[in-house]
């Protein structure tokens, strides 16, 4: 079995950073011709060209390849966000079975060494516009899941990050299940499970109650719909 769960806005104190080849710092946004000035950053796309001619993507693809003593300090994506529910779903399922779905980068492993950003699907203020990925616009996602994989695959994350992991798991042939909260999100081909009514971060506490559920469980038994809540 596979999990996947959306990236969070906040990130780990100590989330490294990409940088530039005269050493300045690399901010990944949406929109970096909205984002305000800044003398720490350098703001960027994913897919934008880097000073070495490559995108950043690129950059970020070989850094990976040849990680080279993590020169720049980057954290492994389960460790780049703030909430522990990243840890307990790494402890649980392992590293080779947990993937975060980043409004950035796409569909990476948990292992996967992540650059610090700033990048997110969700509604937000004026001033922050330039954080926010629009579904038209154009990125070019990593997907990191195996093609055809037969695992079951589980997703904890919010409506607006539903078409993204339906994209990025379609050549996947064991059964997607889809947790949600509030209104079914349209998720074709997937079983819709209802966690509750929508309240801030439920995707967490979702998460939480799969892995309690399968602590308490046979996890050779367990299903998806043990951890509805309504």
């Amino acid at each position: 079995m596979i999990a996947v769960i959306q990236c969070a806005s906040r990130k780990a104190a100590d989330a490294g950073h990409l940088r530039t080849r005269d050493g300045r710092k690399v901010m990944f946004v949406a929109d970096p011709v909205l984002a305000p000035p800044a003398e720490d950053f350098v703001f960027a796309r994913p897919d934008d060209l880097s000073d070495t001619g490559e995108s950043w993507r690129t950059v970020l693809r070989r850094y990976n390849a040849n990680p080279d003593g993590n020169a720049h300090g980057l954290l492994p994506a389960w460790r780049l966000y703030g909430s522990p529910t990243y840890r307990k779903l790494a402890e649980h399922f392992g590293l080779d079975r947990l993937y975060i779905l980043s409004a950035g980068w796409g569909l990476i492993c948990a292992g996967f060494l992540t650059p610090n950003y700033d990048i997110t699907f969700a509604a937000t203020r004026r001033e922050d516009h330039y954080k926010r990925r629009r579904r038209h616009d154009i990125w070019r996602d990593f997907r990191s899941l195996p093609v055809g994989t037969s695992q079951p695959i589980l997703f904890f994350g919010g409506k607006g990050y539903v078409p993204l992991f339906c994209s990025l798991t379609a050549g996947s042939v064991g059964p997607r299940t889809v947790f949600y909260a509030g209104k079914e999100p349209t998720a074709p081909d997937c079983v819709l499970i209802r966690f509750g009514r929508p309240f801030t971060n439920w995707h967490y506490q979702c998460a939480n109650a799969f892995v309690e559920s399968t602590a308490r469980l046979d996890p050779a038994r367990v299903t998806p719909q043990q951890v509805r809540r309504e």
